[in-house]
């Protein structure tokens, strides 16, 4: 069997699971122990059968499915088997969670949410192998219902709905954008298959829109500024692990889309579609890393980052097409790795923060970091496994997270080589918002670790929380296992995103990376810069067990346990510990011109006194709010239409038709 044709397989397994699902509707036990393993069982089939086709030559396929003369048109090349590949990896560790998440009377019915779940899976993987416009739309809509219908899971809070139609309404505004956008890529052909879209020779202004219209398009589903209001709503709203999946799979979906339009279908990338995504995704990094700083909600924090890590690969992609159109295939081809190893990485490391987040949730029943604190005693297992998602996901060594970025910084050293004086200054610019960005990652980290897992807890309750069931450990402990082999061996992984950049930028790094070893990630020369994982891991380590020796042998018999020094204040309490808002405070007066505050300040007569900050988006005030007024009063004015009589709308009808006649017959 060809490689597509496992692919078609595992989606096929993957509905029919599902439907078994229905079958057994209100059977919670066999929907989590049997239906939700064989779904991680097709995910780690996934990731072997795409592994693999990475490296062989494009597969193509018919489907005789869809509308007369319109079949579903499937390809499999380097690109979509990457994806395929970061698909079925974090499939198996959500999956296997997700055995042991779902509880009894959580709103849907399990066999119901194992149908949505499992289409949701089959739709994202079709996703990545459809080769037309029509069979494309088709399964971004399936897989945009889908999701919409795990988001309202908990639909009996309306909350949740509204959260819910929010996400769906942004899902059809950027799918309008991408019907719009592969009308012109078409060219008045009537053909959407990509291989006629390919061989068009569109004027630059047309590719512009094109290009334009695929940004707006996949930037709503991304989560780009300022299309991302509804990902910080529906992340919370949604089960954790649909958060993971909508966080680790689902947005990549829209990056995959972008790399196809812009490097694949559209014959030429002009050096301002580069310097509009740097700046886009620059912005969009530092918007998302400034709103999860000041965040109090566990959720809505890692769903801003997620917005955070989304601006990155769009800034990677932006540097990518500029280096290209400047001729500079090297360093783009540097680049471009840096986004796509930046993918998996952000793909583990943020399904296993949602995961661990979502076991705070079902151990506690709070998501407030306000209530939160001291987990690390009852949960350790969720404690230490979130330690390294935090890690990475602070882009720290040596981790995956730190790889990425050191790659795309890496690439931007190269750019006081690009041509034109003002861009070989201005970029430079985009690395040091790049390391402003990945500073303050690691400042948000430090606040959702510690005041999570570590101090005392803020809530007698909290001492009673029980750590991870055992599916819910094996789920961390794969995304964990694969998150540290993404970090420590980083030459396999460049390896095999070598072919994807040879074609969509026609260079790639992984020679230059393998001709150095396995030990030590070369990307493009020593001389120019170097790094050592696994040598860096032993010597941190190694230093850190010779301290630890050292201290023991030299004070072992002088060591005595005793309460840490309260300065003389024997009255400490859990409410005495730094807080999130403590944490996000000098976030918020340092960059105060992001958010928009609202302060409730107390009075000296107030009984019992109250200081809140309520922070909220500008966007939502400045863009979405006065649309949706415009909008409002439009449909008022056209509702006086629905409140007359049955024969003034038929004398409308009857006007109407003869207007037409008459037109008709002016044209004859």
């Amino acid at each position: 069997m060809l490689h597509l044709d496992w692919i078609l397989a595992i989606a096929a397994a993957w509905l029919v699971i599902g439907f078994l699902g229905l079958a057994w509707l209100r059977r919670f036990r066999i929907v989590a122990q049997v239906l939700f393993p064989l779904g991680a069982a097709g995910g780690l089939a996934l990731a072997v059968v795409a592994g693999s086709a990475i490296f062989a030559t494009p597969e193509v396929a018919v489907l005789p499915i869809g509308l007369p003369q319109l079949p579903f048109h499937l390809r499999l090349d380097s690109l979509s088997a990457f994806f395929l590949a970061v698909l079925g990896v974090t499939t198996v560790g959500i999956s296997a969670f997700a055995a042991g998440y779902f509880r009894h009377g959580e709103g849907t019915p399990p066999g119901l949410l194992c149908l949505e779940y499992h289409a949701f899976l089959a739709s994202m993987a079709l996703l990545l192998v459809a080769d037309d416009a029509f069979a494309f739309m088709v399964l971004w809509e399936a897989m945009a219902l889908s999701s919409y219908f795990l988001v309202i899971a908990n639909h009996r809070i309306a909350e949740i709905r509204r959260a819910g139609f929010l996400y769906l309404l942004m899902a059809h505004v950027g799918a309008i954008a991408l019907l719009l956008c592969f009308g012109v890529l078409q060219a008045n052909t009537g053909d959407y298959t990509f291989a006629n879209l390919r061989a068009q020779q569109l004027a630059p202004a047309w590719a512009g829109a094109a290009f334009l219209l695929a940004l707006a398009g996949f930037g709503a589903k991304a989560g780009a500024v300022p299309l991302h209001v509804w990902l910080p709503e529906a992340h919370p709203a949604a089960p954790s692990p649909v958060s993971a999946l909508m966080s680790a799979v689902m947005l990549k979906t829209a990056i995959y889309g972008l790399l196809r339009i812009t490097f694949d279908v559209l014959p030429m990338q002009p050096w301002w579609w580069g310097a509009l995504l740097l700046a886009l995704g620059l912005l969009t990094a530092i918007f998302g890393v400034l709103f999860s700083a000041v965040q109090t909600d566990m959720k809505r924090l890692l769903a801003y980052s997620s917005i955070e890590n989304i601006g990155l690969l769009l800034a990677g992609i932006g540097l990518a097409i500029l280096f290209k159109a400047h001729g500079m295939v090297v360093p783009a081809a540097l680049a471009l790795t840096a986004a796509l190893y930046h993918v998996a990485s952000h793909a583990l490391f943020k399904s296993l923060l949602f995961l661990g987040t979502g076991s705070v949730l079902h151990a506690t029943g709070e998501r407030n970091l306000g209530r939160l604190g001291g987990l690390v005693r009852p949960m350790p297992w969720v404690a230490w496994t979130m330690l390294f998602g935090a890690l990475a996901s602070a882009g720290l060594p040596p981790l995956g997270g730190f790889v990425s970025e050191w790659l795309l910084l890496q690439g931007f050293l190269f750019s006081p080589q690009l041509p034109p004086a003002y861009l070989s200054m201005l970029v430079p610019v985009g690395a040091a918002a790049v390391a402003l960005v990945s500073a303050l990652a690691g400042y948000v980290m430090v606040k959702f670790f510690g005041v999570v897992f570590l101090g005392q807890p803020r809530e007698p309750a909290l001492a009673q929380a029980r750590d991870a069931r055992p599916w819910e450990r094996a789920g961390l402990a794969w995304l964990v296992a694969c998150g540290l082999a993404v970090g420590l061996f980083p030459v396999p992984l460049i390896a095999a995103i070598d072919p994807v950049t040879r074609v969509l930028v026609g260079s790639g790094i992984g020679e230059a990376a393998r001709a150095h070893g396995w030990l030590l990630l070369v990307p493009t020369s020593v001389a120019r810069a170097s790094y050592g994982p696994l040598v860096f891991l032993v010597v941190v380590g190694g230093g850190c067990a010779a301290a630890w020796l050292v201290v023991r042998r030299a004070f072992h018999e002088k060591l005595r346990r005793s309460a840490p020094w309260d300065c003389g204040f024997g009255a400490l309490g859990a409410r005495m510990q730094d807080t999130a808002e403590g944490f996000g405070q000098p976030i918020r007066q340092i960059f105060e011109p992001f958010f928009r505050l609202e302060r409730v300040l107390p009075t000296p007569f107030d009984a019992q006194p109250r200081y809140r900050v309520t922070i909220e988006d500008h966007a939502w005030h400045a863009l979405y709010l006065p649309i949706a007024a415009v909008v409002e009063r439009i449909a008022r004015r056209f509702s006086a239409l629905q409140q007359g009589r049955i024969s003034v709308y038929l004398l409308y009808s009857f006007l109407t038709l003869l207007a037409m006649l008459m037109v008709i017959r002016s044209w004859d």
